[in-house]
């Protein structure tokens, strides 16, 4: 049989967009002069304008780079063999998986839930914490969970929330690394609650929270039953330079969330990975809460494959030591060439922002960036920051290219820097 053709030419892509999809993602493709992704390696993307691309952005996904071989190898081979589950027998895949995935959570995580996406461990979370009478739910201020009904609730975004109220009822929010404020939220909630914070804030704007922030709300979850959720659909396995965020403060938390590198880039697929305690009502009725793709063999396989490949290629610390040289190279060029437009950059391992004076200057930023090849992210929760999360595959001369890229569109930003003060 003849393998169906994809027509790549620009404008048909445009207008099926247009006609299929997004009206509005079809308008920002035709002002900004869009192509579209064609084939992705490693750190770079290939562009149907023929123009390769250094991704430093992807949101999160590629820790590992783009079509990681072993990743693709073992996905590949496993579509060949037994791509979905029927869910009526047994999946040694999915066995396989969980038990690899609880082996690198911290000790004390062993049940391993398996989903599509970041937003539907969220979902998990909340109902699992509903199992154990949690009605409430306490999350902080710039956190972005995702953006189904329930995750949707607990991100600190009125923009997206507005649109689809009424959303879960008894959600709090908190500022974000302040302690007090959430043992005064606790005492004050009329039921048990959930609380669900981040060890760094991502689509908050790279925001990290002082050391101890999150051994306090382990702390205080415990003093008043509460089910503590720390989301890491983008900090986890090795992002920050650790395994997990939770890490820096040596805390347990009852429910960890993990997504995103979890896929390889290659599969998606996150977990919700929960204390045997915590986990129990699901543990014993598997029917309550099931997904006819979640854990499919083809996710699974990539989940398992994935943190194999961290273990085995040294994954953690090389993203712990290239986010060194990244952060002190980003600040350097950029507090040379437009210090009066940059008020900071920050992170932690391979999860980096830089903020900005206003929101033109990060779109400016942005634009001049992917200009010159190179792809960032924008942080949704916070319009002045440009997000950088790439992978710890980069080469030193990746490195090199990225930084030279940075330099120009600073010192052209900066040119016209009396525009933005």
């Amino acid at each position: 049989m003849q393998l169906p053709q994809v027509d790549t030419g620009i404008e048909l892509v445009i207008d099926r967009y247009r006609r299929h999809i997004s009206s509005g993602l079809a308008t920002v493709a035709q002002l900004s002069g869009g192509t579209f992704e064609q084939e992705a390696q490693g750190c770079w993307v290939l562009g149907g304008d023929g123009c390769r691309y250094l991704d430093v952005g992807g949101f999160g996904v590629f820790l590992l780079g783009h079509s990681h071989p072993a990743v693709v190898e073992a996905v590949c081979t496993q579509v060949r063999r037994r791509a979905l589950a029927t869910r009526m027998l047994l999946d040694p895949v999915l066995a396989q998986a969980a038990e690899t995935v609880a082996r690198s959570a911290p000790a004390g995580l062993d049940y391993v839930h398996f989903v599509n996406s970041g937003a539907e461990a969220v979902e998990t979370a909340i109902k699992i914490a509903r199992l154990h009478g949690c009605r409430g739910i306490i999350s902080a201020h710039g956190g972005f969970h995702g953006k189904t009904m329930g995750a949707l609730s607990v991100t600190s975004n009125d923009k997206l929330r507005e649109p689809f109220r009424p959303l879960l009822p008894e959600v709090t929010a908190v500022p974000f690394g302040d302690a007090a404020a959430l043992a005064t939220a606790l005492e004050a909630a009329p039921q048990s609650c959930c609380v669900i914070v981040e060890p760094v804030q991502g689509e908050g704007g790279v925001r990290i929270p002082p050391p101890g922030y999150l051994t306090q709300v382990r702390d205080l979850c415990t003093a008043s039953d509460a089910v503590f959720v720390l989301d890491e659909v983008q900090t986890g396995l090795g992002r920050l330079g650790r395994w997990w965020g939770a890490e820096f403060d040596a805390v347990v938390p009852d429910i960890l969330l993990v997504g995103k590198g979890l896929s390889g880039g290659v599969v998606p697929v996150a977990a919700a990975i929960c204390s045997a305690p915590v986990y129990a009502p699901l543990s014993a009725d598997p029917f309550l809460h099931p997904g006819t793709f979640a854990g499919n063999p083809l996710a699974a396989m990539a989940a398992h494959t994935v943190v194999q490949v961290i273990e085995q290629e040294g994954i953690v610390d090389a993203a712990a030591a290239l986010g060194e040289r990244l952060l002190a190279r980003l600040t350097e060029v950029l507090m040379g060439e437009c210090p009066e437009l940059v008020t900071e950059v920050r992170g932690r391992g391979l999860m980096i922002g830089i903020d900005c004076v206003s929101p033109p200057v990060a779109t400016e930023l942005t634009l001049g960036l992917r200009q010159r090849a190179v792809l960032t992210n924008p942080s949704i929760n916070a319009g002045t920051v440009v997000r950088l999360t790439p992978a710890a595959v980069m080469s030193p001369a990746d490195e090199e290219f990225l930084f030279h890229a940075l330099a120009e569109t600073a010192a052209d930003i900066n040119k016209f820097g009396h525009r933005y003060r």
